[in-house]
């Protein structure tokens, strides 16, 4: 695990696509799956919204779908590597660095319609790991581009993450981790 970079893209992916991650509530799931994207309404394309690479955190900020109301369903999304790539690109951070003025920021802010937030990976009990998942917030044009270009294909993978629960509440580490999607390190492009 100590080889592991401190902020590292763990994602599945493909030549042309990379899964992330978002839970929503069915009236949102179900328009999605419907449309093989986001419909508006009911999803508000005039939100920032946060998509994971991350299945583990995806889980852990989901509480297995059972959170909440607004994050019972939990879904895959394929998205084209290209727009993924395309938001690192015009990304910052969503907190400012110590080294830039309040006054930099505000207008690199202004400027992105990406943040970028690096908070701890999770295991498979969903406690806190010593290196970083990224999430990714998307504003703006970034929101418009997600929804009309980016998005490939939108699974439902509700059942896996409630079974995976079920696994690891009944002590089945084992099948649990077998069951886990395979990550990798994304080699795509990244400076934040």
């Amino acid at each position: 695990m100590n080889d592991i970079p401190q902020n590292q893209i763990r994602a599945i992916y493909d030549e042309h696509t990379i899964r992330v991650y978002q839970a929503y509530s069915d009236e949102i799931a179900d328009a999605a799956l419907a449309h093989g994207t986001f419909a508006s309404p009911p999803f508000k394309m005039d939100r920032m919204t946060w998509i994971k690479p991350s299945f583990l955190w995806m889980m852990y900020r989901a509480g297995w779908g059972y959170k909440d109301a607004g994050q019972h369903r939990i879904l895959a999304i394929d998205i084209s590597r290209e727009g993924f790539e395309w938001a690192l690109e015009h990304s910052c951070p969503s907190h400012p660095a110590p080294s830039i003025s309040k006054e930099d920021w505000a207008k690199l802010k202004a400027a992105s319609p990406v943040r970028i937030q690096w908070d701890p990976e999770r295991d498979l009990h969903l406690q806190p790991l010593p290196y970083r998942a990224i999430q990714i917030g998307l504003s703006g044009e970034a929101v418009s581009l997600y929804a009309r270009k980016w998005i490939q294909r939108i699974s439902d993978i509700t059942p896996l993450a409630h079974r995976l629960h079920d696994l690891i509440v009944e002590g089945h580490y084992v099948e649990a981790r077998r069951l886990l999607p395979e990550e990798l390190a994304y080699n795509g492009l990244i400076s934040n």
